[in-house]
Parts: structure tokens; C-alpha cells; sequence
């Protein structure tokens, strides 16, 4: 016998999304960064901190709206993947505006801080004061191919940002074309409360 389909299926699990875990690692960073980089009184600060917080909640909001509306969990969830974009721009405004470098995705400074997988706030810091410690001991960059920029902490501290922030809207878009094929196929809540009633119908 065919098992009925579920007018409320399943939603709400979003915690074991990596892109809303990597989402929550760049929050953390964010917050820590514009605490010691940014000044306190510019706009910048409120702007980077409230599109991390964005990024992290609609992909929140937009599982618990999947149950009964798919097409609010694919604008929920492209709203996340956009408030990540705005804050990449200023952590790039950032480095460019202060003459840091913006490290290549192959740069040896990326390749360990990837490496890593840092979850955590504390992870990433850690890899931070790692940096800084082969800095010193190998002293100023002898080319821009063996890994040893003399970086400052915020420099690497947005570069590890901008590493994050891009494997979390490859994740988010993703997430976006999943969506879309799935309400495609499958339709939203109406469909589905169509399909159940024909199904009553039919027993």
C-alpha cells in the first residue's frame, strides 16, 4: 500500500546545514572583526554585523517556512546568499581601502587556513596567531608565491572572512537550484493539499 503523502512534511532542520554552521562562523568572525577593526561610530559596523546576522537567520526562517511555503524558503534562502554578498563587498572595501592584500584562492595562506576547517571563532583565531608566528620566523615576503606575506591580523582575519563567505554562497546556491527543482516537480503547499485531498478521495 502506497504510504499518503504528509500535508505538513518534516522542516526546522537547518542546523545541520553546513551553509547555516559556516553561516554562524562567519557571524561569530564578523562580530569579533568590526569589534577591533572597525570604529565604533561608523555605520560600517552596524552594515557588516547586521548582514552577517541576515545571512544566518532567513536560512533559519526559510527551513521553518518550508513546510508550508517552498517558495518563501527559495526567497528566504537567496535573501541569505545576497546579505553574504553585501558583506563580502566590505570586507573587500576593507582590505582595498587600507592598501591589504586580497589573497587568491590558491594562495598557501588560504590553502592552510582551509585546510584547517575551522569551526569555530576560537579556530580561527588560533590559525590567525599561527600565521603571524611563520610571518616572524620567516620574516617579509620574499615572493608572492611562497606563502609568507607580512599580513596583519585584520588583514588575515578578512581574508579567512572572504575564504568563508564564499564557500558559503557556493553552499546557498546550491541550496537555491535544490529548491527551485524541488518545487518545480513537486509544487508548494497547494499542490500538495491538492494531491492529499484526491487521495482521500480516492479511499
Amino acid at each position: 500500500m502506497q504510504r499518503q503523502e504528509s500535508l505538513i512534511p518534516k522542516y526546522g532542520g537547518y542546523r545541520n546545514l553546513k551553509s547555516f554552521q559556516i553561516g554562524q562562523l562567519i557571524y561569530d568572525v564578523t562580530v569579533r572583526f568590526v569589534e577591533q577593526y572597525i570604529d565604533k561610530f561608523s555605520r560600517t559596523r552596524d552594515q557588516m554585523e547586521q548582514a552577517a546576522r541576515s545571512g544566518v537567520q532567513n536560512i533559519a526562517e526559510g527551513s521553518a517556512a518550508s513546510a508550508t511555503s517552498k517558495k518563501t524558503e527559495l526567497k528566504l534562502t537567496n535573501v541569505a546568499k545576497s546579505s553574504q554578498e553585501e558583506l563580502k563587498l566590505d570586507y573587500e572595501d576593507f582590505l582595498r581601502q587600507r592598501d591589504l592584500p586580497q589573497l587568491e584562492p590558491d594562495d598557501p595562506i588560504l590553502k592552510r587556513f582551509k585546510a584547517r576547517r575551522c569551526k569555530t571563532l576560537a579556530e580561527v583565531q588560533a590559525w590567525i596567531a599561527d600565521e603571524r608566528k611563520r610571518t616572524d620566523k620567516h620574516g617579509p615576503a620574499r615572493t608572492d608565491t611562497d606563502g609568507y606575506h607580512r599580513l596583519s591580523s585584520a588583514a588575515l582575519a578578512a581574508n579567512a572572512a572572504l575564504s568563508l563567505i564564499n564557500l558559503c554562497t557556493y553552499l546557498l546556491d546550491k541550496q537555491i537550484q535544490a529548491q527551485a527543482k524541488a518545487f518545480e516537480n513537486q509544487g508548494g503547499f497547494t499542490e500538495r493539499m491538492y494531491r492529499i485531498r484526491q487521495q482521500n478521495r480516492k479511499r
